[in-house]
């Protein structure tokens, strides 16, 4: 053959091949500028979806009552809204930059963020540096994308008017103590003559003192209780004491009823193994919670019944339970008996104990609460209730 046929023939195969080879390469430059186009309007559409979120975000912001403030892991403001400047005291757009030290001005605020950080979680309360400033709580809470949110309220107000309704029931509950600790008295005394040995009455006027000194007594109950309440409440100081044996204070508040269960036919009972691990309390306060349990099971158990206090550990917490075997609980009040003057139908009770003021079991919720505590009651009708409430072991996240 020719070789000049050849060598056409070569450079026509070898034209045919670059020229396949240059087509794939168009197809695939195409089909790469296709999808780089369609990732660019990907990533513009993601653009626009995160700047319209923003923008609502920041809309919503402005338009809610509370103070947020954004800030990173490092505990500085990335972006804070009007109203958390003006509580703060700032002028618009001053905060962003600055630490969460440098925006409050109070190292309470600093320490609940890293708490807030460590735990998911925390709050705490300040008063504004200058002296006329409002008083402020602060929530922290753990953002899905890291740092923090930081809500900011004026509780101001609330805690003036917290301040009127603590002071008016102090007044109100000693202007009232020195009459009704007269009338208790008198009617004492007038029950003591009665029973005299040559004293005649007849038995409608005696059965009528006896009345007057149950419900004075009920009067005196609910004086101590609303003060008690009332100094709760308004966050009066815990005397707490490390290695607080709750067993031993179980059985000892325990025993301040012992009398009063033998009066109505009731018997108690209290179990606590020895070396319970200790928590960290206020005696007297915690005291007081086991009293009244023992106390309300005593008016709702039935002659010859039994209440069994008992204290044991239970993972992290150590738990103190007060069990009686009375008319129980019906289930729709049993969210409600925690609440002031909440009271379960008095037919339910004992008629000789009197009733109850409906304080009892929300002075024992609040001072569980203040221990960073919980409680609850667990009841069947007809068959009795166990109030429990827990409480951290010392070195187990007391505070």
């Amino acid at each position: 053959m020719d070789p000049w046929i050849v060598i056409s023939l070569g450079l026509a195969v070898t034209a045919i091949v670059v020229a396949g080879i240059a087509i794939r390469n168009a197809r695939a430059l195409t089909r790469s500028l296709a999808a780089n186009r369609r990732l660019r309007a990907d990533v513009s559409q993601r653009d626009d979806e995160i700047a319209g979120a923003a923008a609502e975000q920041a809309v919503l912001g402005e338009a809610v009552g509370s103070g947020i403030v954004r800030v990173d892991r490092s505990l500085r403001v990335i972006s804070a809204n009007a109203v958390a400047h003006t509580l703060l005291g700032r002028t618009p757009g001053t905060l962003v930059g600055r630490s969460v030290m440098e925006a409050f001005l109070d190292a309470s605020v600093e320490s609940m963020a890293q708490a807030a950080l460590a735990n998911g979680t925390a709050r705490t309360e300040v008063r504004r540096a200058d002296a006329d400033g409002p008083m402020l709580t602060v929530l922290g809470r753990r953002a899905h994308a890291g740092g923090l949110w930081l809500i900011v309220d004026d509780v101001s107000e609330l805690r003036r008017l917290q301040r009127i309704r603590t002071e008016f029931i102090d007044n109100l509950s000693h202007e009232l103590r020195t009459p009704l600790t007269t009338v208790s008295l008198l009617a004492e005394t007038l029950s003591r003559e009665a029973d005299g040995p040559d004293v005649v009455l007849p038995p409608k006027m005696r059965d009528r003192i006896g009345k007057i000194e149950v419900e004075t007594g009920h009067l005196v109950q609910m004086v101590n209780e609303l003060l008690d309440l009332s100094r709760i409440e308004s966050g009066d100081t815990l005397a707490l004491v490390d290695g607080l044996d709750m067993g031993r204070l179980a059985a000892q508040s325990a025993e301040r009823l012992r009398l009063f269960a033998d009066r109505q036919g009731v018997t108690l009972r209290v179990e606590a193994p020895d070396g319970l691990p200790p928590v960290r309390g206020d005696s007297a306060r915690l005291g007081q919670v086991v009293v009244n349990l023992v106390h309300n099971a005593v008016k709702f158990s039935p002659d010859g019944g039994e209440i069994l206090v008992r204290a044991d550990r239970e993972g992290a917490d150590i738990v103190t339970s007060v069990q009686d075997h009375g008319v129980g609980i019906p289930r729709d009040a049993q969210d409600r008996v925690f609440e002031r003057f909440y009271k379960v139908d008095r037919a339910r009770m004992r008629a000789e104990t009197g009733g109850g003021t409906g304080l009892g079991l929300a002075i024992a919720r609040h001072v569980v609460e203040q221990h960073g505590g919980r409680i609850w009651v667990e009841s069947s009708e007809g068959s009795g209730s166990t109030f429990s409430f827990a409480l951290p072991v010392a070195g187990n996240g007391d505070h």
